[in-house]
């Protein structure tokens, strides 16, 4: 339990960490959710490209769109971004990194989708099946226009009974196929140099201005947070010293409806403090109703004056005691 809790209180400090491993978890989600997809190409002219594309494109946009909300930092930057200046200047270079930094997690899960899709090649065969060129490929000649796009756009529909032990159908399908993985191997090499190199040779540029973006994008975001720890604190401190303001006003209300306090000297020493005088179940129902229907108002500064002028008071009374004390000597015996 302590490893597990060790390796929790690392994540919860690290926020870098923790949004690697969501960007990590959602590009393992993204092969998953492809691989258990039932992809079924319509087959039909004016649907094929829409379907295709739409399988290629539109759930990347939603895995982007989760990363980003999953990233507390994109948030902290887009306040950076938005604050008036007041007293502190904005720096645009430390908000341009905090951005290159949430854009690199957030396209991981999306990359990987279309990657995999194109290495997999069905959206592709399916999107453009029907805008082949039907004289680059045997079985087309002697048929019509109309015919050859409806018989190009079952290409993709291997149960098909046209279509099912068609060469020009395996062609096309080889065709297509090969183009979908040659461009996801490429963005896949081309994606790779991009990281080797910018890994390699971010050391030639002004490692001075990178470690002043990296450490000011890490401050706001830590200061981010220990301000939302402290208006925590405040709100927890606030609504105690509220509620013990309410307990306190409670007892007159109590006292009027002649519900009877517990006499002095009662009780164990010490607890009439805590329970501040409700001690009884009639008591405590019409604390709860009162709660209920007539919460006190959010203002802790009448018993911030009352305490202070307990504080003032005290001193007083200690001179009082120790005046008194001295107008009567002591006897000593003999």
């Amino acid at each position: 339990m302590d490893r597990f809790r060790m390796i929790f209180q690392y994540f919860q400090s690290n926020s870098e960490s923790v949004m690697n491993g969501i960007c990590g978890l959602l590009a393992l989600a993204s092969v998953k959710m492809y691989t258990s997809l039932d992809f079924s190409c319509p087959c039909l002219p004016q649907y094929n490209m829409a379907y295709g594309l739409g399988i290629m494109f539109v759930p990347p946009i939603i895995l982007l769109l989760c990363a980003l909300i999953l990233n507390r930092q994109a948030l902290v930057m887009l306040e950076e971004w938005r604050r008036p200046a007041g007293r502190r200047k904005k720096d645009p270079a430390v908000i341009r990194y905090m951005c290159s930094s949430i854009m690199q997690r957030a396209m991981v899960a999306p990359v990987v989708w279309i990657i995999v899709t194109l290495l997999d090649g069905k959206c592709l065969i399916c999107a453009f099946s029907g805008s082949m060129d039907p004289q680059k490929f045997v079985g087309f000649a002697n048929v019509s226009a109309e015919q050859v796009q409806q018989l190009l756009a079952t290409v993709p529909c291997k149960e098909d009974e046209l279509m099912r032990n068609s060469m020009s159908r395996k062609a096309v399908s080889r065709y297509l196929r090969c183009w979908s993985q040659a461009l996801g191997w490429s963005i896949l090499l081309v994606l790779i140099i991009a990281a080797f190199l910018a890994r390699w040779l971010r050391p030639c540029f002004n490692q001075a201005a990178l470690l002043q973006a990296r450490h000011w994008s890490n401050y706001i975001d830590i200061e981010q947070k220990i301000f939302e720890e402290t208006c925590c604190e405040h709100s927890r401190l606030f609504a105690h010293q509220c509620i013990l303001h309410f307990f306190e006003s409670m007892q007159q209300e109590i006292k009027l409806h002649s519900f009877s306090l517990p006499r002095e000297g009662e009780g164990a020493e010490g607890g009439e403090g805590l329970l501040q005088g409700i001690t009884d179940q009639d008591q405590v129902n019409k604390l709860l109703k009162t709660w209920y229907y007539e919460k006190p108002p959010l203002d802790v500064s009448q018993a911030h004056q009352r305490h202070a002028l307990v504080r003032e008071r005290s001193p007083l009374l200690r001179a009082d005691s120790a005046s008194t004390h001295s107008k009567f000597p002591q006897h000593t015996s003999v």
